[in-house]
C-alpha cells in the first residue's frame, strides 16, 4: 500500500540551490525547512502565559513580550550549529550582566531540549530542575542547550549541584548572545553528537534568569499563585505547576489553545511531593514530519 504524503503549500518557499522547499503550514505561521536539518518555527505572539492564567512579574524589567516566544530558528553550520529564539520584545541588559560575568541580557532563560531519536526508553523524561513538567515515553531528550544571562563558570556549577547526573547531556552554549529580539547560542555540534538531522525533535521552555533561585531550582524564576515584583502569578504556591511561561507546540489548530491545555494537565491536588506522573507533559515537535493521509 503507498502512503500518500500532503502538505498544505503556502504562496512562498524556501529557495536552495535554485531548488524550492515548501513551507509546511502552521496554525499562526509555517515551518519553513532548510537544508541540512535546519529549520524555521514561527511561535504566535500573546501565548506567554503558560496554562493561559500566568501574568508577569510587577517590576518594570519584565516589559511586555520579553518572555513571548516568535520564532525558533536552528541554523547548522559545518562544526557548529546556532539555535536563535526571537521574542516579542527588545532583548534588554537592566541589570548589567557585565559586571556579573554574564553574556548582555538579564531576564530570559530558554531550555531548548532536543529528542535525536525518537525512541521509548532512551532519553530522559524529566523536565530540567525547577521546570515541573516531563516529556512523554517517546520523546526524551538526550540534548538540551541552556541560553542563559549566566556566565559559563555560573551556568557548570548550578548544573553539577542539581541536576549533575545529566551534565553529559546539558550543553553550555560555546558562546551566548543578544542582538535586538532575538537569542542566539553557538553550539560545537560535537556536543550535541553531531549536526542536527531531519528526524530530531525539539522543545523550548520559555523562563525568566533568576540569579537567586530555589535550593532545588536551576536559575529558573517561580510562578506562584500571584505575581510579586520578581515571581511569576497565576500558578500555584505548591510545586506541582508548569513553571514555563511560552513553549511550542506540534503543528494544527489552534496554537495558544494547544499551548494552554498541555500545561494546565498537572495534578492541582498533589500540593505536597508531586510525583512525576502529577507533571505536565510536554511534547516535542518534529519539524520535518510528514502529515500522511
Amino acid at each position: 500500500m503507498k502512503t500518500q504524503i500532503t502538505f498544505r503549500i503556502l504562496v512562498t518557499s524556501t529557495l536552495l540551490g535554485g531548488v524550492a522547499l515548501p513551507s509546511i503550514a502552521l496554525a499562526d505561521g509555517p515551518i519553513v525547512l532548510d537544508k541540512n536539518g535546519g529549520f524555521t518555527m514561527s511561535d504566535p505572539t500573546g501565548d506567554d502565559n503558560g496554562p493561559g492564567t500566568y501574568t508577569y512579574p510587577t517590576d518594570p524589567v519584565y516589559k511586555p513580550g520579553s518572555f513571548d516566544i516568535t520564532e525558533f530558528k536552528v541554523v547548522p553550520g559545518a562544526s557548529s550549529t546556532e539555535f536563535r529564539v526571537t521574542v516579542n520584545a527588545k532583548i534588554e541588559d537592566p541589570w548589567d550582566s557585565a559586571s556579573w560575568q554574564g553574556n548582555g541580557f538579564s531576564v530570559q532563560m530558554v531550555f531548548v531540549h532536543i529528542d535525536t531519536d525518537h525512541k521509548a526508553g532512551s532519553g530522559v523524561l524529566s523536565g530540567l530542575p525547577g521546570t515541573n513538567v516531563r516529556f512523554a515515553p517517546d520523546e526524551g531528550w538526550e540534548k538540551t542547550v541552556i541560553i542563559s544571562p549566566q556566565g559559563g563558570a555560573r551556568l557548570n556549577s548550578e548544573i553539577a549541584l542539581k541536576c549533575g547526573q545529566w551534565k553529559d547531556s546539558i550543553i553550555v552554549p560555546r558562546t551566548t548572545k543578544s542582538s535586538g529580539k532575538t537569542l542566539t547560542a553557538v553550539v560545537d555540534n560535537a556536543d550535541l553528537g553531531g549536526a542536527p538531522q531531519e528526524g530530531w525533535g525539539y522543545q523550548v521552555l520559555m523562563q525568566s534568569n533568576d540569579g537567586f533561585p530555589g535550593k532545588t531550582d536551576l536559575l529558573i524564576r517561580k510562578v506562584n499563585e500571584s505575581n510579586g515584583a520578581h515571581r511569576f502569578g497565576g500558578g500555584t504556591d505548591y510545586d506541582n505547576d508548569p513553571q514555563v511561561v511560552d513553549i511550542l507546540v506540534p503543528p494544527g489548530g489552534d496554537a495558544a489553545k494547544k499551548q494552554h491545555e498541555i500545561l494546565a494537565k498537572y495534578n492541582k491536588a498533589a500540593t505536597e511531593n508531586p510525583k512525576p506522573e502529577d507533571l505536565a507533559v510536554v511534547p516535542m515537535v518534529y519539524p520535518f514530519a510528514k502529515k500522511s493521509k
